[in-house]
């Protein structure tokens, strides 16, 4: 008896866009996506993201320039739902090795990565997210998903040698960060600083993803990520080329790339446990004809086994509740993702 026969997205997914691109290949149909009715973009140098100095937030003295600049963080959760985040306290030589070593490892041969290979249907390991339904079109990617936190839900089996110690490094001073960023934002709306990062709870999960975005030859109809919103807490980005995109007032908003930047992006249990005054932003990744790309993404999200919901003292008269209190989000969000869907609607009372 013969086995399962693979479906045609399932059999382009168990191999790697780096390799077509590498043998001259064509996009396959299933990758276009892009059409001539999309909403405008406005270029980088154009794009007014909102740019927070976590210097001037985390000082121990209260000051008038402090007060200032969270004034500005919920301004730019409300109406952007991410910042380009300045004076974090990483280091410039960490944010270089990290970029180094994720292209370092991309740039092997196939053989070696193949080491480090994930079956279809996982979700840690290197390859593609898994099969999307049908008519879901696919990314122009291949990435490296690995779990950073909890300790012991990393599988150091499946983490490259090659980068381990500068990877334990910079997840050491990401998660610092979440602590940082949490509490401005719960300062930003006057609520107590540790109140997000209790919702969040002790088994909050850090996960990286190194995603290599491969020259395109057609720009024009291929995306290397599809619309969508982040079913994270928030998403912390380090990007070395533009190509990331966010959806505001329905324009395409590159994202640009400031040295030593990193951006900032509200997930949809962020805009539920804010009741909706942090919005979760709609996102993608554009394709380039000429360079390659890769972005390190850490995802933080609550635990997923404790409930999340809108915080009390944000809930009266004049903004009532919006959301429910909801649990294990991230994986109810993932199902929509695989649709082409957006999610959040579930979680509204």
């Amino acid at each position: 008896m013969g086995g399962t026969s693979l479906s045609p997205a399932e059999i382009l997914l168990s191999r790697r866009v780096q390799e077509m691109v590498l043998n001259g290949e064509e996009p396959p149909h299933l990758y276009i996506c892009r059409k001539g009715d999309e909403a405008k973009e406005v270029p980088s140098h154009l794009a007014p993201i909102p740019v927070i100095n976590f210097s001037l937030i985390s000082s121990s003295e209260p000051s008038l320039k402090q007060e200032d600049e969270l004034q500005k963080l919920q301004s730019a959760l409300h109406s952007w739902g991410c910042f380009q985040a300045i004076g974090h306290g990483i280091s410039t030589t960490l944010l270089d090795n990290i970029r180094q070593v994720g292209k370092q490892f991309f740039e092997q041969p196939m053989e070696a990565k193949k080491k480090f290979s994930k079956e279809l249907q996982e979700v840690e390991g290197y390859g593609a997210d898994a099969p999307p339904e049908e008519g879901t079109p696919l990314d122009w990617s291949d990435r490296l998903f690995l779990d950073v936190y909890p300790e012991h839900k990393k599988n150091l089996n499946i983490w490259p040698q090659s980068f381990r110690n500068v990877l334990e490094e910079y997840s050491v001073n990401i998660k610092k960060l979440t602590e940082e960023i949490s509490k401005a934002m719960a300062k930003s709306v006057n609520l107590e600083e540790n109140s997000f990062l209790n919702q969040f709870g002790e088994e909050s999960t850090l996960q990286a993803r190194f995603n290599y975005y491969s020259r395109c030859q057609r720009p024009d109809l291929v995306l290397g990520l599809r619309p969508h919103a982040d079913g994270s807490g928030y998403t912390i980005i380090l990007q070395d080329e533009v190509g990331l995109q966010t959806l505001k007032d329905e324009q395409w908003f590159t994202i640009p790339t400031i040295s030593d930047a990193l951006f900032v992006l509200m997930g949809d249990q962020m805009e539920i446990m804010s009741n909706g005054i942090f919005k979760s932003p709609v996102h993608r990744v554009v394709t380039n004809s000429k360079i390659d790309r890769l972005s390190v993404a850490m995802f933080y999200t609550p635990d997923p086994n404790k409930e999340i919901g809108p915080e009390e003292t944000l809930i009266n008269e004049e903004t009532p509740r919006l959301f429910r209190n909801i649990k294990d989000y991230a994986t109810i969000h993932w199902g929509y993702y695989q649709r082409g869907t957006r999610s959040i609607h579930v979680a509204k009372v």
